[in-house]
């Protein structure tokens, strides 16, 4: 089996553009969490979120290539792009085969820019504001967008991606919630440990701020009401936890064959280790006693030879609803036991619940908790709910001090749990005792 390691990190939140800035907000206790700006929210009873307000697209790709493609896809080209920017990557001046060079993205993308939809269906509206088949039929090539379907397509950001860096290899899109980017990252993971790929771009975006998904969201009672607290509403293992606060962004690894990144200089963050995956067997409840993400955790550690007690950090979900904390922190407790003194904490408070690309923000979180030496807290918790209690979660203000192995967790709406491992470099944990 090759080593794998991570050599760059392309994250963009409401909280930073690229990973120094990021990574410095997360350790400064800053939240990108306010009003929602981008349209008038007056109509939905989540009115807060983390918006990208001054977000530019054309800063990672040329105005005439983003002709064709939506926010979500903005979303992943910039991620990308950071991620490939950190990583100081040229294919050829690495002297990487482009068709061994992979791509594996996961998002929530579902339609064509909104616009477009809602123009063309009003086509199809009838005088007493009924819906009318026939009548959309007779109209729709022409009140349609021409490139409406192709710009639509889920899974877009692949041609998108592969046309800006040149990767021609194997690739997958991954589309869901939390877990769609962790197992992104897990194939491209996979994908060089077994020599099918010899350097990947990995991880996931969403517009999880948009109207289109907070519309859609919003009445499925995940989402906290209390806007008038603001950043402070969002409280992951607190008492007074009421609900997650969406957020835009995305978060993408650039993966590398071990010898290949060192033999080019490389910066090695982390080593990729494992990966475990399960599936609740309950559609969004989950299992009450958190056993199918105990599993999971618990596959991803068997994968990458690490010891329970030898992790110091887990990026949890931790999304603020009274049930999936309570199982998330009884499955943590399970695996790690409780009072093991194994750190843990939520980024979400912060940079907002990025949906599909939470969980890549997860492992990119762990990445750079390893690089820097250092632990972000969770905001909003103040008060631990005696049922969340048993991990040393994280809580404050940031901690300094050696992380060798971390978890990443990803949980998915409809009950899909995963777990990623991601180490020091052997050579640097060794030093480190």
């Amino acid at each position: 089996m090759r080593r794998v390691a991570v050599t760059g990190i392309g994250v963009l939140t409401a909280i930073g553009d690229g990973r120094g800035e990021t990574w410095q907000a997360l350790l400064d206790g800053r939240s990108g969490i306010g009003p929602i700006q981008g349209y008038d929210a007056s109509s939905l009873s989540t009115r807060i979120a983390a918006e990208l307000v001054d977000f530019k697209p054309t800063r990672y790709a040329h105005r005439k290539s983003l002709r064709m493609t939506t926010r979500n896809d903005q979303l992943a080209i910039a991620g990308a792009a950071l991620a490939v920017e950190d990583a100081g990557l040229d294919l050829e001046a690495a002297g990487y085969d482009p068709e061994r060079a992979g791509l594996f993205v996961g998002g929530n993308k579902e339609i064509s820019n909104p616009e477009h939809l809602l123009n063309g269906s009003l086509a199809g509206r009838r005088e007493d504001g009924r819906a009318d088949l026939r009548q959309l039929g007779e109209r729709a090539s022409s009140a349609f967008y021409p490139l409406y379907f192709v710009e639509g397509l889920q899974s877009a950001s692949l041609f998108h991606l592969s046309h800006a860096h040149g990767f021609k290899g194997a690739n997958s899109y991954y589309h869901g919630t939390a877990d769609a980017g962790v197992t992104a990252l897990a194939r491209g993971f996979r994908s060089i440990r077994h020599g099918e790929s010899d350097v990947v771009i990995a991880g996931g975006f969403d517009d999880a701020a948009s109207w289109w998904v907070m519309s859609k969201m919003d009445g499925l009672g995940v989402l906290t009401t209390r806007n008038e607290a603001g950043a402070a509403s969002f409280r992951p293992y607190d008492r007074e936890r009421s609900g997650s606060v969406l957020g835009e962004g995305s978060a993408f690894l650039v993966l590398e064959e071990w010898e290949s990144a060192r033999r080019r200089g490389a910066h090695v963050y982390a080593e990729f280790r494992g990966f475990g995956a399960t599936q609740d067997p309950d559609l969004v409840t989950p299992h009450p006693d958190g056993e199918p993400l105990a599993a999971a955790v618990k596959r991803a550690l068997r994968e990458a030879e690490v010891d329970t007690g030898d992790v110091d950090y887990v990026a949890a979900h931790g999304c603020a609803t009274r049930l999936g904390d309570r199982t998330e922190a009884r499955a943590l407790t399970r695996v790690f036991g409780r009072g093991s003194g194994t750190a843990a904490g939520s980024v979400k408070p912060a940079t907002g619940h990025l949906v599909a690309g939470a969980g890549a923000l997860n492992a990119a979180v762990c990445a750079m908790a390893i690089d820097g030496s250092a632990l972000p807290p969770t905001l909003g918790l103040d008060r631990l709910d005696p049922e969340c209690a048993g991990m040393d979660w994280v809580t404050g203000q940031a901690r300094e001090g050696q992380v060798r192995h971390t978890v990443a967790i990803g949980r998915g709406l409809e009950g899909q749990q995963t777990a990623l491992v991601l180490s020091a470099p052997i050579e640097q944990a060794q030093r480190g005792n």
